[in-house]
């Protein structure tokens, strides 16, 4: 029953980045949050880098919404167990005034008392690492 339960809640989570309903994805996660967006991203790319708090995962979707853009996003399997939520999919994007990227990924969400506490990507950072080299964010 609680793979169901946590599932639903990260599906929630992507239902509302969907709409672009960043409030929704926000009301998914514990205040103390830990969010280590793509695993081996440069630091030029200015979403990277781990953060603490729904303060600073908020800051994380800000500057997201500021340095690329998706063309597809697309959240395609859940697999649950214990208090663990593993997505994969697929995105497709560009980096503003950079270049398009795709990749593949696996995000491991861990949840405690119905809130995320703990995000981790992994992606293809080679491709967003190079999506952002030229980029004028």
């Amino acid at each position: 029953m609680q793979e169901a339960q946590n599932t639903k809640i990260v599906q929630d989570a992507y239902a509302a980045f969907g709409r672009g309903d960043i409030q929704g994805v926000l009301a998914q996660m514990d205040e103390r949050v830990t969010w280590k967006p793509i695993t081996g991203a440069r630091p030029h790319v200015p979403h990277a880098g781990e953060r603490h708090g729904k303060a600073q995962v908020s800051e994380f979707f800000a500057i997201l919404g500021r340095s690329m853009t998706f063309d597809r996003f697309e959240p395609r399997d859940f697999i649950a167990q214990g208090n663990r939520v593993v997505a994969l999919g697929y995105y497709r994007g560009r980096a503003i005034g950079g270049k398009a990227f795709d990749s593949e990924w696996a995000m491991i969400f861990t949840l405690e008392n119905g809130k995320v506490v703990h995000f981790q990507e992994f992606t293809d950072s080679a491709a967003i690492n190079a999506a952002f080299e030229s980029a004028t964010v």
